[in-house]
Order: C-alpha cells, then sequence, then structure tokens
C-alpha cells in the first residue's frame, strides 16, 4: 500500500465517477410531506399533485400560465423614494429592499401586466409574499393606481391577485396611506363601469384585506387561503377562547357569505374567462383556438328577386 493506492487511484475514479446532479429537483410538500419533482410541481402550477395542497407562486409564474400563450406586456409603475423615513431595525430599510430584490429578481412586491386571456384583454397586479411579506408599501399603491388607470384607459377589466401580510412598517403612516389611495383606484373603475376581480392567495391578511382585496366585484379565493386582518392566533390571545376549526380559511369564509368562490388553482383561468366576459357582456369563450361565431340577427332573410333562376327540383 501507498499514497498511489490510497490516494491517486481513489481521486481518480471520484473525478471520471462525478455526475453533475442539479439542486432542487424535489420540493417537499409542506402539507402531506410528499416529494415532488420539480417538474411535475411546475406542470401542477405549485399544487401538490398527492393533496392538492397550493403552494406560493411567483406572480411571474402565474401570469406565464395565465395570459394566452404566457405573453403579456408590463406596466410600467411609478418609482417612489426608496427610504422615506430612514428606517433601520436590525438592517437598514435599503438593504432589506436590495436582499428582497436579488431574492426575488423582481423589483418590488408586485407585478402589473397586460394581455388577453380567453381572448379577453384584461390588466392583471399580482403581489409576491416572497418578497418582503408581499407587504404594502407606496411602490404597491402606485402600483394599483397604474394598473385602475389603464384598465380605464384601454377599457379593461383588473383582476388582482392578493398575497400580503398587511402594510410594510419601514414605511410607517405611508404604507397605511396606501389604503385610501387603493381605494380611489377602485372607485375609478367602478364609476368608467369596468369589473374589478380579485383572487385572495394564502396570506391575504392586515390592511391589504382592510381595502382593495374586499372592494371587488366578484371575491375568489384558492382553497386553504388565510385570509383575515388580525390571524387567529392574535384573536385567541385577546378574547382567550379557542377558535372553530378552519376559521379564517378560505372554504370558512364561503360558507359565511365573504367570498362568491373558492377555485382551485388549475381551475382559475377558466373561471375568471367566464366570469370576465360575462361582466363585459360577452359572448362565451370559444373552446379552443377557433374564431367565434357570427352573430345570429332577428331579421328575416332576403327575398330572391322575380326573374331569379329557378332550381331544377322545385319546377313542378
Amino acid at each position: 500500500m501507498n499514497w498511489i493506492t490510497n490516494y491517486v487511484r481513489p481521486r481518480i475514479n471520484s473525478i471520471f465517477s462525478r455526475r453533475e446532479v442539479p439542486e432542487n429537483l424535489w420540493t417537499k410538500c409542506d402539507n402531506c410531506g410528499t416529494m415532488l419533482f420539480h417538474r411535475e410541481l411546475k406542470e401542477a402550477l405549485n399544487v401538490c399533485t398527492a393533496c392538492g395542497h397550493h403552494m406560493p407562486i411567483t406572480p411571474r409564474d402565474r401570469f406565464m400560465s395565465f395570459f394566452d400563450g404566457g405573453v403579456f406586456t408590463e406596466v410600467e409603475v411609478p418609482e417612489p423614494l426608496t427610504d422615506p423615513l430612514h428606517f433601520r431595525d436590525q438592517k437598514r430599510y435599503p438593504d432589506r429592499l436590495r436582499a428582497a430584490q436579488k431574492g426575488t429578481g423582481e423589483a418590488e412586491a408586485m407585478l402589473v401586466g397586460m394581455g388577453e386571456i380567453g381572448r379577453t384583454p384584461i390588466v392583471a397586479a399580482a403581489q409576491d409574499f416572497s418578497f418582503m411579506g408581499g407587504s404594502m408599501g407606496m411602490y404597491v399603491g402606485n402600483a394599483i393606481i397604474a394598473a385602475a388607470e389603464k384598465a380605464v384607459e384601454t377599457e379593461r377589466p383588473l383582476i388582482l391577485f392578493s398575497a400580503a401580510g398587511g402594510a410594510r412598517m419601514q414605511e410607517g403612516i405611508l404604507s397605511l396611506m396606501q389604503m385610501p389611495r387603493t381605494t380611489v383606484a377602485v372607485e375609478m373603475l367602478k364609476e368608467a363601469g369596468l369589473p374589478y376581480i380579485v383572487v385572495l392567495t394564502h396570506p391575504t391578511t392586515g390592511g391589504v384585506t382592510a381595502s382593495y382585496a374586499m372592494l371587488g366585484d366578484v371575491h375568489i379565493a384558492e382553497p386553504g387561503a388565510l385570509i383575515c386582518f388580525a390571524g387567529p392566533r392574535v384573536i385567541e390571545q385577546t378574547i382567550r377562547e379557542k377558535l372553530p376549526e378552519g376559521f379564517q380559511r378560505a372554504e370558512y369564509l364561503l360558507d359565511h357569505g365573504m367570498l362568491d368562490r373558492v377555485t382551485p388553482r388549475c381551475a382559475m383561468r377558466d373561471e375568471l374567462i367566464s366570469i370576465t366576459r360575462m361582466l363585459m357582456g360577452l359572448p362565451p369563450a370559444i373552446a379552443g383556438d377557433l374564431p367565434a361565431p357570427e352573430p345570429e340577427t332577428d331579421e328575416p332573410a332576403e327575398a330572391a328577386p322575380d326573374d331569379a333562376p329557378v332550381p331544377e327540383d322545385a319546377k313542378g
């Protein structure tokens, strides 16, 4: 035994037998613990194929599956002041923003886009909970106003996907001011006679629930989504009582009249196409990539002129 057999040969074997295995090929379901292959999970829109648990999905991935052909145009959002209060806790606010931007690849907690779903032109906005908890700051307020203005300008309905932990504490009172600002934006849509549909995803809480998330013409939620102002743990500690099973979850709120529908993510697109076209007074969408039929009219057919040739089988 020498250094060749003890070191060189194992080293050579390890080099030639090494396989490059990508990381994060499998994701564990938070609900049932099933290991899900990343391609299957992506095809299922981040919904567990074993138990149906809805995992988080980014706004960009949601839009890619939501718009026709995954094609949409981003709507420009005015940039607010970066750090108006010079806030600092364990980190400076700009440092937290940069970390969130690096981790998500997005500029802020809301993405606004416009395109078509089922050949129906719409404007859509979606919050990203992975960006500082989807917290509502001045940028989110600007994004909703920009989405509403674009919808009014182009006469399109607005569909908003909410996912937030509430207002952003690093912006203090300025974040709370987004509640009345977004309420005014919603009123712009109502005055223009345009539908405003809200899809509440897990979780939607705090000042977001107290403002634009509950002002829609139609409210739809994903299964199991937590929708509330104050969370169940805070309520239990305050009233010192045990809350009912499933309290403040989408199904509980549906049973108590706070929601219109609870729809799985895989069926959400078709549901929104039907509701949007209904509210816009349009005919039902055509399945497949086929041209729409000609509208039917009640006008009688034109009579044939007197000198028109008579078919052979009609001659007596």
